[in-house]
């Protein structure tokens, strides 16, 4: 006699082999859907891995004696040697302190600018002019650092430039811009907002148009000036991106760059414009210090995601975090 079959069994089975080939079809129906943006991926993930993920290999070069005939897996190993040497330089030690220092008056001082100027512009009510100024603002984003140096000197040089030519018709005397630590630092830090402050601003305007027009209207209409309504409505309203905004920026605190530092700095000057990465390239490349110049760059990168993990946490505590 063959065994029976439980009651339902079967029925029970079946179901199971539907939601299996529904599932099926659904996971092909969204393969299918999403392949497009897959394939578009590609190139991306294959850049990344290629420029970005392979070189990392590299990293070991920061705990050997690195040279050339060797090549980078038979140099010498001498651990945490390089940075000892690092450590205990004092011209490290100024070289870390003028990056850490130019890196946070661009962030402290700079990132508001966006912020503002992306407010100014949304409250513009003559469409023609809005953009007329956007196209203005957008322009020195896409100059090389050399060009935009270029232009500085010719307008604050001490000798020739367009600044010197009236402060000498007033005082008698040309000022050195350049070559004054004050003045240089002004100058620095005034470039980089003038440069990167109008494409900046791109990000918080596209986050304005979010926010909903009744909260203005109902606000107008309960008595609210401009001012009241920009810290109550708009000011809040972005807050999540300005937060993520913030977090990126200070990802980069250790990350001057090279091109606008390597253009504007003079001898006059070397003592609080000599950073990581004009040192990189000066003693590492220059000179073919190799292991030290690694070192000093996972140095930086360390510290830089550590600071983006800090303040992420501190973030997320008000809700705003990044992940």
């Amino acid at each position: 006699m063959e065994p029976r079959e439980a009651p339902g069994l079967g029925t029970k089975m079946n179901k199971q082999a539907g939601a299996e080939r529904s599932r099926g079809i659904a996971s092909s129906r969204i393969w299918n859907l999403n392949k497009p943006l897959v394939i578009m991926f590609i190139p991306v993930a294959a850049y990344f891995i290629i420029f970005k993920y392979i070189p990392m290999l590299g990293i070991v070069i920061a705990f050997k004696d690195y040279n050339m005939a060797d090549g980078i897996w038979g140099s010498p190993w001498v651990g945490l040697e390089n940075y000892r040497y690092i450590f205990h330089s004092p011209q490290m030690t100024s070289v870390i302190r003028n990056t850490l220092m130019l890196s946070l008056m661009n962030v402290l001082i700079g990132f508001p600018f966006p912020v503002i100027l992306a407010i100014l512009l949304n409250e513009v009510r003559r469409t023609w002019f809005k953009k007329w100024v956007q196209t203005l603002v957008y322009l020195p984003h896409f100059l090389n650092w050399v060009i935009v140096g270029g232009m500085i000197i010719m307008v604050f040089a001490q000798e020739t430039g367009v600044v010197n030519h009236v402060v000498r018709q007033i005082t008698g005397e040309a000022y050195p811009f350049l070559y004054n630590k004050l003045s240089w630092l002004t100058i620095f830090v005034g470039s980089t907002i003038w440069k990167g402050a109008g494409w900046s601003a791109i990000i918080y305007l596209a986050a304005l148009t979010s926010i909903d027009l009744n909260l203005y209207e109902a606000a107008n209409m309960d008595g609210a000036s401009k001012w009241r309504q920009i810290w109550h409505i708009t000011l809040p309203g972005i807050r999540a991106t300005v937060v993520l905004m913030f977090i990126l920026n200070i990802g980069h605190v250790m990350d001057v760059g090279f091109d606008q530092v390597f253009v504007l700095q003079n001898s006059m000057v070397s003592d609080i414009s000599e950073v990581i990465s004009t040192w990189n390239y000066k003693f590492g490349l220059g000179m073919g210090e190799f292991s030290y110049g690694t070192a000093l760059g996972l140095f930086e990168s360390l510290i830089g995601l550590s600071l983006v993990l800090v303040t992420n946490s501190i973030a997320r505590k008000y809700d705003q975090g990044l992940w």
